[in-house]
């Protein structure tokens, strides 16, 4: 009976005292979600490492992202737009543009010559 006395006090705090292991259990998980947290946050970096990596050494990539994200073309390129019937009429507004609409955008401006030789 003594004994029952005197080890029940000491298990209750073993398992649920400040220190015990039911917090231990619980910070153990905190600490595994943080360490999942930092590997991911590390692939993230070495993959945007890498990215700053082919910017700054490879120009093809440099105009592949050029062309994609800033929609930039070159020197006598023609882009065509196709208007997508499901959609409302949409305007595009872009540098050097101004508000015109998307059909609009495949034309050349006045006085400029097309690659047969043609002027619009």
């Amino acid at each position: 009976m003594v004994a029952l006395c005197i080890l029940g006090p000491l298990i209750a705090w073993l398992g649920f005292g400040r220190h015990g292991f039911i917090h231990l259990y619980g910070v153990e998980k905190e600490r595994q979600a943080y360490i999942e947290k930092i590997n991911k946050l590390t692939e993230e970096n070495q993959a945007l490492f890498e990215e700053i990596r082919r910017l700054r050494t490879d120009p093809k990539h440099v105009e592949r992202v050029a062309r994609r994200e800033l929609g930039l073309v070159r020197k006598n390129e023609v882009i065509y737009r196709f208007k997508d019937s499901n959609k409302p009429d949409e305007t595009f507004k872009g540098k050097g543009y101004g508000e015109r609409k998307p059909d609009e955008l495949n034309r050349f401006p006045k006085g400029e010559v097309g690659k047969n030789g043609t002027t619009k």
